[in-house]
Parts: structure tokens; sequence; C-alpha cells
């Protein structure tokens, strides 16, 4: 899937990070998110890969690398450590999720980038952070969410708890707080002229992430169990229930005039206590459950979408770009053969756009590098110190 003669132009973008140049060390999981949004919301990002399969780090269909051109190097050759450094020169953010000291050994840590720009804000995306006595230890998205108090909560089944996929730590609390501390430390940078390490550690985002759960457990009231409080199936008001198809239904009627909408709609006024009397709940739990099963999902939303009771439909991500509201923003989008979210969040003026596929390590090497004005790409080629897909 070679890409010799793809032109690549800066400055193409049309989000509000549009001129902002980046330098990404490629790895998986948050920093590739991260470097998503930076390329969504306009910013120009080159991708540095290692040769060969890209492993858990995707391929042509995977939408995290979205966006941006794909350069390969042997990070091992110093011939290579000093291009990733001609890059700095000129970047505003280096992104990197290897383990610490990792890009240090390979010549291309913070003192080297920001011997090369001060003004470069180095953005370090881990789980456990730079420092700590788990910093050099291997870990995965459960794992930095068990710590710190999150996973344990997690679920309604009260005999174990179940994990979000890697929603709530890779990407709620790595990258998005990766992209808020880059954007800040940049800001920052412009005034002072001076760039800076911005340590983002999973488990740090994650716990400043479930920041309610800490105010509510400092509460006497507060039970630290699953389903046992207002936000975790604790009450039934705040639950999820099957209908007669085998589908579900979110019920979120936490204020008092959604519940009594709520209530009307479902039809049991009559046989349902009330909102405040707790020693029933068990009762009003019974009479959801069993109202919920006598319609299908579809009779159920004809029933409550648009309504104040709080009420909505779980669908599957197949068929999320299809939902009525979702196609009316445009949520989600077709291109490149790939349904795929849109650019998030939305702008009056600087509205984002999408702008290449998701590309395989290497594809755009030599248009890259030229770009970025890199000499002698050709002999960087025939040394191996590059490699063109």
């Amino acid at each position: 899937m070679a890409d010799e003669t793809t032109e690549i132009q800066l400055g193409q973008g049309t989000g509000p990070l549009r001129g902002v140049k980046v330098v990404e060390i490629a790895g998986i999981g948050p920093g590739p998110h991260a470097c998503m949004i930076l390329a969504d919301l306009g910013a120009d990002v080159i991708r540095v890969e290692r040769p060969g399969s890209p492993g858990l780090g995707g391929g042509a269909s995977m939408l995290l690398n979205r966006g941006r051109p794909s350069v390969a190097l042997d990070l091992k050759n110093p011939d290579a450590a000093a291009v990733v450094l001609r890059l700095v020169e000129d970047a505003d953010l280096l992104v990197e999720g290897m383990r610490p000291g990792v890009t240090e050994r390979l010549g291309l840590g913070p003192e080297a980038c920001l011997a090369a720009n001060p003004r470069l804000v180095y953005g370090r995306m881990t789980g456990w952070g730079q420092e700590g006595p788990l910093a050099r230890a291997a870990g995965h998205d459960m794992n930095y969410v068990a710590i710190t108090g999150a996973l344990f909560g997690l679920g309604q089944d009260p005999a174990r708890p179940h994990f979000p996929a890697n929603l709530v730590g890779d990407f709620g609390g790595g990258s998005t707080y990766l992209v808020i501390g880059l954007l800040a430390a940049l800001l920052e940078a412009r005034v002072s002229g001076q760039g800076q390490v911005v340590d983002a550690a999973i488990v740090d985002g994650t716990a400043h992430l479930n920041a309610m759960t800490s105010a509510f457990a400092n509460e006497p009231h507060y039970r630290e169990e699953r389903a046992a409080n207002l936000l975790d199936g604790g009450v039934p008001f705040y639950d999820v229930y099957e209908t007669s198809d085998g589908r579900h239904m979110s019920v979120g009627a936490l204020e008092p005039q959604f519940f009594a909408t709520l209530v009307r709609l479902l039809g049991v006024e009559g046989s349902c206590p009330g909102q405040a009397d707790l020693d029933r709940y068990d009762e009003m739990r019974r009479v959801f459950t069993d109202t919920f099963l006598r319609r299908t999902q579809a009779e159920w939303i004809e029933v409550f979408e648009g309504t104040d009771a709080c009420v909505a439909g779980i669908i599957p991500l197949s068929e999320a770009a299809r939902h009525p509201h979702l196609a009316a923003r445009g949520t989600f989008v077709e291109r490149d053969g790939l349904t795929q979210p849109a650019p998030a969040p939305r702008f009056s003026r600087t509205g984002p756009t999408l702008t290449t596929p998701p590309s395989l390590p290497g594809q755009h090497t030599r248009a890259a590098l030229a770009a970025w004005g890199v000499d002698d790409v050709d002999g960087l080629l025939e040394r191996g110190v590059a490699v063109q897909v």
C-alpha cells in the first residue's frame, strides 16, 4: 500500500488547532487517541512508528490513527533519533506513551528534546506515571483503574465489579487528561516562552475523574458497595430494565418532576410507591421490572423519547449512527468506507473536519518527512534509517 507520490501540505486543518505541530512517537490506546483528538481539531501531527506490523497499534481501519501521516523510523538507530529531534525543532508538542526511561535510552527524552526546542511541550502518557513504586511495571487499563477505587464500584452485580471495556482508564483518565495538560502547557509556553513535561498518568486522571464519587464517599449515607447508592443502580429510578424483546431501557429519573413523568408514562401511578419511600424500593423495582417487560424496546422508545422522563433505549454501536438525534447532529460520519465518530467538541467559527484515513506504519514516510523539512530523505531510506511502505 505504497504512498510514494503523495504530497503532504501542513496547515490544512480547519479546527482551532490549525498551525499547531505535533510529533507523536506511536504507542497504543490513550496516546493515539489523544493525537487523534489533536489532529481532529486541526493540528499537524506526524506519527513516528517502528517499521513492521502495527500489532495492537492498529492498521488501515484503526480510527485512533486517523488524520495524520505515518513515518516509519528504526528508533534504535541513532540517525533515527536525529531525525526525530529535527522534527522536534519545529514542533509545539511531542507525545510519547512508552514506559519511563525508554525515550531517554533512545536519545529522545525530555532533556534532549527540550535542548532542541526549549518551547516544546513534552507529553508523557503512562498508566502508573513517571514516578512511584509501580512506574516501571507493565499494566493495562483495568489495572490502573483498579487501584484508584473506581473499578471497585462499577457494575450492578453486588458479587463482583464489572469493567466498561477501556473507556474509564485509557480514554477517560488517560487521553482526555493528556490533551487537557498539553493544551494548558501550550498556552503557558506561548506566554513564558518555555516548554515543560506533562506527566499524564491514568491513575491520576481516573482518580480526578472520579471526584464526584469521592465527594459522595465523604457523606455518612454512602455505602462502599456496588448497586447500593444513587448513581450505581442502588435506587430503582436510576437503573436498567429489560424489555419484552430482550433489549433494555436506561432509566435516570432522579429529580421528582422527572420521576413523576416516568411513573405517568409507564402507567403505574396507582401501584408505584413514592420516590421518597425508601423502605418500598424493592417493591418499586418489581413494578418497573414487570412493566418494562410488557412491551418491546421500540414500543417503549416511542413512549418515552423526547419526554422529560429521562428514559432512553440502550442500543448497540451498530445502530447508534442511525439514531434520529445523532443522525440529525452528524455525530457519526461515513468516511473512507468506515463509520466513525465525527470530531468533538464543536466550534462556532473554526469547525474541525476529518482529513486522512488511518494509515499503515511508514505509508507516508517520504512525503511527511519532506513536508516537515527533513533533508536527505532518500539517504535515510537507502540506509534503512527510515522505511517507506
